[in-house]
């Protein structure tokens, strides 16, 4: 038997299957999807059984192939579904198969090749002389090499001597990252004559001991884990033991799962009467999953329409069916708030899958979908790849979301992957957004995908009324606060009313940058070509890129003057202006800085929600997802910053936020208010969202697109090259441009070579090229094989080089 194996060694000349012997003592349990280790030059590597042939004895004899030296699980973690989507994904998204793979299993599953140093038989007591290194050695036969360096570092340079005399020698081994969680669990070993008899026979000094048998004649038959015992009842282990040694009870380690939400009680909530408008869109999507074929929705519903039901009334359907459904949502829509409404529905059907959990925790909830233990997979981008075999459903909520797509290799977009996996299963797609995706919409208006609308919220409660406040005017009037006299007055009004409020700002930190009035120094990066942001906590200036650091200084750094001043609006300044204006306001401020922590993101969420804070101050975070029936008031701080960034998207992304964090007022009973803070009140986007007229809003930057040539009318390719030389990258960009433009089709723009936006990032100075095409299909063909072209040249330049399908960030 011969198993076929993509090795993890992510180069292009390594992109494909190597064939290895499989052992028979291997043969009962390899099968395709496998991890595996295989010998790979000098080296042990993790690889993956792609595809396994029978060959002859003879055959097998005859070609001088090595053996399969493990195979590292019981179950294959991947299906021959999912392999076969991630070779498509490597041809799509040119990247390496290993690396499409390895996007698809759980972090702990990602072996490291490690080399040690090991004895040699000639090693013995009399060679090992005064060296406590080979003593150790003699002692353990192997040790990691680093570890060796680090505990021998005076003897680490005598190693290749030894190497060269035959003592030690090297050898590459693949450790496995897997952690299964272990708990004691305790049952009685007595039948229950013998019980009664065992608590008669206690003496009355043994007051626990006869408790842990009580319990057992209590609850007959159960067992008991050790914490609870302890927790609930007060009992040591000493008692445990000293019944274990009597062998009147056993104590056992047992496997369990590590679950975020095990000491959580989900209240079974009642299905809601449906609105005619949900059953009217349930009524297309319902008929597609039942009748198990492919097909592709798009929900465009305004906030507070009532989507979320939509998915969930598809959703037991589709279980119903006896298939299974995956529910996608933007990681910063991921809240405790997503998750009670599934576990209220679904129960422990429900796997979630997202960042906030640990890798044991991830990798245990991922182990529940192998299993077919759980039927129903909520999670953010990476849940798409969830190992079910009968996927019935895919749902991905606010599908516009940027954090769908993935910025690192393999850089797939979900919605495709999605598409992909759907038609594959039969499976009914359904996407649902109240600003989506210009190219889902327009591909929804071509028939591409079927348009459903609902246009109304539940109950027919009126949209927030939206208030434009233009700030120029604002600074003409002497009011020089971060708020304008409207959002003043509006949070005055709500804190008399003891109603709450959302404040939205699109920046983290205190300033945005810092700069000397006296001679115009603005603090920057030494490692990148971006400003150093405040952050008044710490007293730091920190970069948002790569991380880099610095106390606050107290004179410049340039000419030495006292006046080095914050500039911009970030939100720790927000939550000190709020502080100053509105005295004992309580201030709820949710941002990365504040939300690092696990768990701080829903304590911050339930602390808002039980009434304990009078604003919810935050970024994006605090843009989707929420649904707080006391918040009248979502004030937009800066609206136009993202209007103005060097992004096509920019108009969309400005139209999106605008309606989504409008959207988090007036979603109950009371009615709520909008206030949008801006410095461009006549741009169209604002002008749409403050009427939640997203049509308006699509055909005026359809026209933009049109004219200026982006998506949907094109598609684009970005390559980016990165090097510490501005020369070196400069060339590498420029023999990447020259190899494409004569094979391109006419039809094809190359934009470029010219430095990207943020010229440099971490020491590195970037360059690009775009390509604009329309429908060539062998475009990918040719990237991969200028890709092949360009390593060639890059054996002795080291240029590091990104390719980028339909990208989403373009700095």
């Amino acid at each position: 038997m011969i198993a076929q194996v993509i090795v993890d060694v992510p180069v292009n000349r390594t992109n494909r299957p190597f064939d290895y012997r499989v052992p028979d003592w291997l043969t009962p349990i390899i099968n395709v999807g496998s991890r595996v280790i295989v010998p790979f030059g000098p080296r042990k590597l993790q690889g993956y059984v792609v595809g396994i042939l029978t060959q002859s004895a003879e055959a097998l004899e005859s070609t001088r192939i090595k053996d399969v030296e493990q195979v590292l699980d019981d179950t294959p973690p991947l299906t021959a579904e999912l392999l076969k989507m991630s070779e498509w994904m490597s041809k799509q998204y040119l990247c390496p198969w290993v690396t499409a793979v390895q996007a698809m299993i759980p972090a702990v599953l990602k072996g490291k090749s490690e080399k040690w140093l090991t004895a040699t038989d000639a090693l013995d007591e009399e060679t090992c002389g005064n060296s406590g290194l080979l003593w150790e050695l003699n002692r353990k036969r192997h040790l990691p090499l680093a570890e060796v360096e680090k505990q021998f570092p005076d003897e680490y340079m005598l190693v290749p001597g030894w190497i060269h005399s035959g003592l030690l020698a090297t050898e590459y081994q693949v450790t496995d990252r897997i952690t299964r969680k272990q708990q004691s669990f305790v049952k009685c070993l007595l039948e229950k004559e013998q019980l009664a008899e065992a608590i008669v026979s206690l003496p009355a000094r043994a007051e626990q001991m006869r408790r842990v048998l009580l319990l057992f004649a209590e609850h007959e038959g159960q067992t008991f884990s050790v914490q609870m015992m302890r927790d609930e009842h007060g009992i040591s282990r000493s008692p445990l033991k000293s019944l274990e040694a009597k062998g009147w009870i056993a104590i056992e380690q047992v496997e369990v799962y590590r679950d975020p939400y095990a000491n959580r009680r989900f209240a079974e909530k009642p299905k809601p009467q449906f609105t005619p408008l949900q059953q009217e869109v349930l009524a297309p999507i319902l008929q597609s999953v039942q009748s198990q074929s492919y097909a592709s929705y798009l929900l465009h519903g305004v906030t507070g329409s009532g989507k979320t039901e939509v998915y969930l009334e598809a959703i037991e359907q589709t279980l119903e069916k006896g298939r299974e459904a995956i529910f996608l949502v933007p990681e910063i829509s991921l809240t405790p708030q997503m998750v009670e409404r599934f576990k209220g529905r679904f129960g422990a059907d429900v796997a979630v899958l997202h960042s906030a959990l640990s890798s044991g925790e991830r990798f245990d909830e991922w182990r529940k979908i192998i299993r077919k233990q759980v039927k129903v997979v909520v999670g953010a981008r990476s849940a798409i790849f969830a190992p079910f075999q009968n996927v019935g459903l895919i749902v991905i909520d606010e599908e516009h979301e940027s954090s769908y797509k993935q910025e690192e290799t393999p850089r797939y977009h979900a919605r495709e992957v999605a598409i992909w996996r759907a038609k594959e299963n039969d499976a009914v797609l359904l996407m649902g957004s109240a600003t989506p995706a210009l190219e889902t919409y327009a591909l929804a208006t071509r028939g591409r995908y079927t348009l459903l609308q609902m246009p109304d919220r539940v109950g027919n409660r009126p949209m927030p009324e939206v208030h434009v406040v233009d700030m120029r005017e604002e600074l003409q009037a002497q009011n020089r606060s971060m708020f304008s006299r409207k959002l003043h007055e509006m949070i005055e009004d709500r804190l008399r009313k003891g109603e709450q409020m959302v404040i939205f700002l699109n920046r983290r930190g205190f300033s945005t940058f810092v700069m000397c009035r006296s001679c115009g120094y603005t603090m920057r990066c030494i490692h990148c070509d971006i400003s150093l942001t405040y952050h008044k906590t710490n007293h730091t200036a920190r970069c948002h890129y790569c991380g880099y650091t610095i106390a606050q200084p107290a004179h410049c750094p340039e000419c030495q003057s006292e006046h080095i001043r914050f500039f911009g609006t970030g939100t720790q300044k927000v939550e000190a202006e709020l502080a100053k204006l509105f005295p004992g306001i309580r201030v709820i401020r949710m941002d990365v800085d504040t939300t690092s922590r696990k768990g701080s993101h829903e304590e911050l969420l339930n602390k808002f929600r039980a009434g304990q804070g009078d604003v919810l101050l935050g970024t994006q975070m605090i843009a989707k997802g929420l649904d707080f029936p006391r918040v009248t008031l979502a004030g937009i701080i800066a609206a136009d910053t993202s209007l103005h960034l060097p992004d096509f998207r920019a108009a969309e992304k400005t139209f999106q936020l605008l309606t989504q964090v409008g959207g988090r007022a007036g979603r109950h009973e009371l009615e709520g208010d909008v206030v949008i803070q801006t410095y461009t009140p006549e741009h169209y986007s604002i002008i749409h969202a403050t009427r939640h007229d997203y049509p308006a809003f699509y055909q005026d930057e359809m026209l933009q697109r049109r004219r200026t040539g982006y998506p949907p009318y094109f598609r684009l390719v970005l390559i980016t090259f990165s090097h510490e030389d501005v020369p070196v990258v400069i060339r590498g960009a420029h023999t990447m441009a020259d190899y494409l433009r004569p094979r391109m089709a006419q039809t094809t723009i190359l934009l470029g070579p010219v430095a990207s936006p943020i010229a440099r990032v971490k020491d590195r100075f970037r360059f690009q090229v775009m390509l604009k095409y329309r429908d060539e299909p062998h475009l990918a063909e040719l990237l991969a094989q200028a890709t092949a072209a360009f390593e060639e040249w890059n054996k002795q330049q080291k240029v590091l080089m990104t390719i980028d399908v339909d990208p989403y960030v373009l700095l």
